[in-house]
């Protein structure tokens, strides 16, 4: 079991960002995991900085913990070729220290350089199908090229390859995408805990580490904190079919109107007891996950990071699928 801290960077700038990930650092966390968005899910999280050089400055200003993309979409904000340079070069300067993690993306990010994003899920995981190929073909070494039905690559090549590659993390929430993250990545990403994500996974060959982000928030009260969430993460309630379509934080605003304070302490561990967060983890390590990323969704980043070194952090370690 690792546990990772997830860093939210639509709720935070820059500069805090790389502090958090100091303090998690001296906490104990094994790695952290940046989102990386264009927008946030809403207007009043108020933040969303380029997560390639936050994750530069947390390299240089660390010298143990892990980093992760949680995650990126290589196929229309960014060309794949772009993310292969970017992530062997934080690979690097890193010392072996990064996970790249993979999605086929969400519309919220994507549609902003004007080329459109396919109405299409199928279309969507073809892309994301060349994406990967086209990362590999360049981490293969040499000169490179590809002509895929919607992704090309002409004579590239990447020059700054790491002697040991990134592990690829995929984003996962059905079958289809289990499939691809079995057989184009190293391990599986997912935000839900659904045993399903991991039993697809498995049976379709897939054998890597298993990501799970674990929505959390803490405040010295339970209201304080299930406040604070649906104030700024009540998205988070929506799913992955809304998530993954609505183009903008107005959107994501009118869609959630309807979310209660109810609605957040049942997904979310609120508050202070340590016996809710476990209970809450619990549900993702019994559904196979074995990367348990906190995220943190109170008022307090630096509360929470205590909170976790002195309550969670030995018996968080300690879970156990049920009936293992």
């Amino acid at each position: 079991m690792e546990i990772g801290y997830k860093l939210a960077a639509e709720a935070f700038g820059p500069a805090e960002l790389v502090r958090q990930a100091v303090l998690a650092e001296e906490a104990g966390f094994d790695f952290v995991e940046i989102s990386d968005h264009y927008h946030p899910w809403l207007d009043n999280q108020g933040h969303s900085p380029f997560a390639w050089t936050v994750l530069g400055s947390i390299a240089a200003k660390t010298s143990r913990i892990g980093l992760a993309t949680g995650v990126t979409c290589p196929t229309v904000r960014y060309h794949p070729a772009i993310i292969a340079q970017a992530a062997a070069t934080l690979a690097l300067v890193s010392e072996g220290r990064f996970v790249l993690g993979l999605g086929s993306g969400e519309r919220l990010n994507e549609h902003v350089v004007g080329q459109g994003f396919p109405d299409s899920v199928r279309i969507r995981h073809e892309m994301f199908r060349e994406a990967l190929e086209i990362i590999r073909l360049l981490w293969s070494g040499g000169y490179r090229s590809y002509d895929g039905k919607h992704l090309r690559l002409e004579d590239a090549r990447v020059f700054d390859l790491p002697e040991e590659l990134p592990l690829i993390a995929v984003a996962a929430s059905g079958k289809a995408s289990t499939r691809i993250a079995a057989e184009l990545g190293d391990g599986l990403f997912a935000t839900e805990d659904k045993p399903e994500i991991v039993r697809d996974y498995r049976d379709a060959g897939g054998s890597g580490p298993r990501y799970a982000e674990v929505p959390m928030a803490w405040a010295a009260d339970e209201h304080t904190a299930a406040r604070a969430a649906l104030d700024t993460s009540r998205w988070a309630v929506t799913g992955w079919k809304v998530m993954s379509e609505l183009p903008n934080p107005v959107n994501f605003d009118a869609a959630t109107t309807t979310v209660r304070e109810e609605d957040i302490l049942e997904k979310f561990a609120c508050g202070t007891d340590p016996a809710r967060y476990l209970e809450v983890a619990q549900k993702f390590v019994d559904a196979g996950f074995d990367r348990l990323v906190m995220q943190n969704a109170g008022p307090d980043p630096e509360g929470f990071i205590d909170f976790y070194q002195r309550a969670l952090d030995g018996p968080m370690r300690q879970l156990k699928a049920n009936g293992t």
